[in-house]
């Protein structure tokens, strides 16, 4: 027997399994998985009627709340192409990529009514534009989410006449092109993601996952799928805030958190952290920017229930590819070294091959020091770029996707990223990795959080800036930090300045924004340098997971 690999069958599964169980926690709303199956149902029935057919796409310009998780099955239910938007983009940016994907219906969150009046002007192909909540504009549709998915009867719908090769999915992603790039992801991407995920994290229906990383936020990480399979609850949080993240983590008993680096920082540092119960905690996963072994220390020490672990994915990956989980044959491994290999990007799930290879094709020796770019095949990468063969052909060559990401690897698999190929400084012919600079730069106790970028220099051609925050109530002058990172790193990878900022700004993740850091620096001027990574960079033993 062979049925379609379908995101729409776990969902299935856990009403049948679960059906009784607390699904779903959304501010005070609470759903049981089978009162969660039927509002998915209930939504599809009420798109239908809103002529959505197969291979329509429908938008969401939504903060994190349950109304958006019912779409990550409803729609890819009917064979048409959830889009969750990233509400921190432009006009500018949401009108490109309304116009690139052509959505039939819009929905969106009250707080946006301004924009979406601006994007109904740009975007020609939304015929609906329907409010998640009970605001709305004399413009938008006649009927609110909730009053559209009550009066509509559950969808009937056969999930084996669904194409596992047909787009459930798309994601805009920035990257370094003048426009974002839709990321198309099957539904046979999505499903088995989901099993590869969980069987790493080795989930159970005790799980309480809560949903820092946005949903529209490259996949939010797998855990709309990967929570369903295993009849795990989901609980949301429109947006990220310390002290509600604790707050909901003590209240709802959560076990797993994700997270940015910066968000956990911003957690741990906040003067409330003592006053809240987060001993349920077992696992803090964290993604999206260099992490470092000192912030794992610093989890570990503050969170003794949690494991600590990082990992690396991108949207095209769906996201997850590799993990730090330990192995159980290092487990007498020396301290330091355990620590390393947890801040490191990891080592491949069941399912994702993973190389790190030289200009030339070939793998790098795995001995932590040569570097070269990560490159993956498996079942979870995407079909492709939306509208974009070419870019396509770019990405994925010889049936190998190339991340554009740089890494090292050692003897046991374990990936260390030393940085985004973009992000790569070259100076006066050398390589220099901005991330390995950042995880010096984060061993001083002085500061909070941190960016290092390349800045044009008439000399080398361009040299590393750092720009840091420093925590509160602590002080630290250009030559400390200097004079630290010169205890650490080379001479030639030592900043050549630091600027000071009351904070560092960030994207909807809370990932660094490196591009916004950079403009000031290179406005009318191009860079004139071209990277190479042929040649071996030597990088502290830590890395980082970039689930970007």
């Amino acid at each position: 027997m062979v049925l379609p690999l379908t995101p729409v069958r776990l969902k299935r599964h856990a009403a049948e399994v679960f059906g009784g169980k607390e699904a779903v926690v959304c501010g005070e709303e609470r759903f049981t998985y089978r009162e969660f199956n039927e509002r998915a149902d209930r939504l599809s029935t009420a798109l239908r009627g809103l002529g959505v057919r197969e291979g329509d796409r429908v938008a969401y310009l939504s903060f994190n709340c349950h109304r958006l998780l019912e779409a990550y099955f409803a729609v890819p239910q009917l064979g048409a192409i959830l889009l969750p938007l990233n509400i921190r983009l432009s006009a500018e940016e949401l009108a490109y990529i309304l116009n690139d994907a052509s959505p039939k219906v819009l929905f969106f969150d009250p707080e946006f009514i301004s924009l979406t009046e601006i994007l109904r002007a740009k975007a020609s192909s939304v015929a609906h534009a329907i409010s998640l909540r009970d605001d709305k504009p004399a413009w938008a549709h006649a009927k609110f989410y909730d009053e559209l998915v009550e009066a509509a009867e559950p969808a009937d719908i056969d999930f084996r006449r669904i194409d596992e090769n047909s787009v459930a999915e798309l994601f805009y992603t920035s990257g370094t092109t003048a426009h974002p790039k839709g990321v198309m992801l099957t539904h046979r991407n999505l499903y088995l993601h989901a099993f590869y995920a969980a069987v790493r994290l080795a989930d159970r229906d005790s799980l309480v996952h809560l949903y820092t990383v946005p949903l529209f936020h490259v996949n939010s990480w797998g855990a709309p799928h990967i929570v369903t399979l295993v009849g795990g609850r989901h609980v949301m949080i429109r947006k990220f805030d310390p002290v509600s993240v604790m707050e909901l983590v003590a209240r709802e008993r959560v076990t797993r958190l994700h997270g940015v680096p910066t968000m956990l920082i911003a957690i741990l540092n906040d003067p409330a952290f003592p006053n809240y119960d987060l001993s349920s905690l077992g696992e803090v996963m964290m993604g999206g920017a260099p992490s470092s072994t000192a912030l794992i220390r610093e989890i570990e020490k503050k969170l003794p229930s949690a494991k600590c672990l990082c990992g690396y994915g991108l949207t095209e990956t769906s996201p997850v590819i590799v993990t730090s989980h330990p192995k159980a044959r290092l487990a007498g491994e020396p301290e330091e070294v355990r620590i390393a290999r947890q801040a490191s990007a990891g080592y491949a799930i069941a399912g994702a091959q993973v190389r790190v290879v030289d200009a030339n094709g070939k793998d790098v020796r795995p001995d932590a020091r040569e570097v070269g770019e990560v490159i993956t095949r498996s079942d979870v990468v995407m079909a492709g770029y939306w509208n974009q063969p070419e870019a396509t052909l770019q990405s994925i060559r010889d049936d190998w996707f190339y991340t554009g990401d740089l890494a090292t690897i050692d003897e046991e698999g374990y990936i260390l990223i030393v940085d985004r190929a973009k992000d790569m400084i070259l100076s006066g012919g050398e390589n220099i990795a901005s991330a390995e600079i950042e995880r010096v730069l984060y061993q001083h106790p002085a500061i909070l959080e941190c960016a290092v970028i390349a800045v044009p220099d008439d000399k080398w051609g361009e040299v590393p800036k750092a720009l840091v925050a420093l925590r509160p109530q602590h002080r630290a002058s250009e030559t400390d930090i200097l004079d630290h990172c010169r205890q650490h790193l080379g001479g030639f990878k030592v900043p050549k300045s630091v600027e000071f900022m009351s904070a560092l700004p960030k994207g909807g993740t809370g990932k660094i924004l490196k591009k916004v850091l950079r403009e000031k620096y290179w406005q009318g001027q191009e860079r004139r340098v071209h990277l190479t990574y042929a040649t071996p960079v030597r990088s502290s033993r830590t890395a980082t997971m970039a689930l970007r």
